[in-house]
């Protein structure tokens, strides 16, 4: 039973594309390169570094209530004033600061657009599913820092505003 180049999945004898990824058999075009590509550009903004190596473990104990803190839209000044001399709070507060800010712009431009008669609808309904997306950023956030690790959120995480 052959395997496939790119994915290595099992495949049948007779197959000309991968059932798992879609590539193509003895250089045969891909079955699905166009989802492939949309595919690579989304993992390529989804997936961030793990910076948890970077921490003392000591100091991820101490500030986790912090660094979830960070993550719940004003709180985030809590972990900024309370844990200054916390690398890892100051981790997670820089990445609920840019949540909170992105938040902010995006209640900008709702309210700029919803003056629109014709944009009204379709900024609201744009305007609410990205509002939804800045919520699980800030469960991913708030999971993260649950289980002490520093990974960057998707999309923002490689901005710091704090140092």
């Amino acid at each position: 039973m052959p395997f496939c180049e790119k994915c290595g999945a099992k495949m049948e004898e007779e197959a000309k594309f991968c059932p798992s990824c879609g590539a193509g058999v003895n250089g045969q075009q891909s079955q699905n390169s166009q989802s492939g590509n949309f595919q690579e550009t989304i993992n390529k903004y989804m997936q961030t570094d793990d910076n948890t190596s970077e921490f003392e473990q000591e100091d991820i104990n101490q500030n986790k209530v912090m660094a979830v803190l960070a993550y719940i839209g004003i709180l985030v000044l809590v972990p900024i004033l309370a844990a200054p001399n916390s690398k890892y709070a100051r981790y997670h507060a820089n990445q609920g600061l840019i949540l909170f800010l992105a938040e902010i712009c995006l209640g900008v431009v709702i309210g700029i657009f919803s003056w629109i008669p014709v944009l009204n609808i379709i900024i609201g309904i744009l305007g609410g599913l990205v509002s939804l997306l800045f919520f699980v950023f800030a469960i991913i956030g708030i999971v993260n820092a649950c289980q002490g690790k520093a990974k960057g959120l998707p999309i923002f995480g490689k901005f710091k505003i704090l140092h």
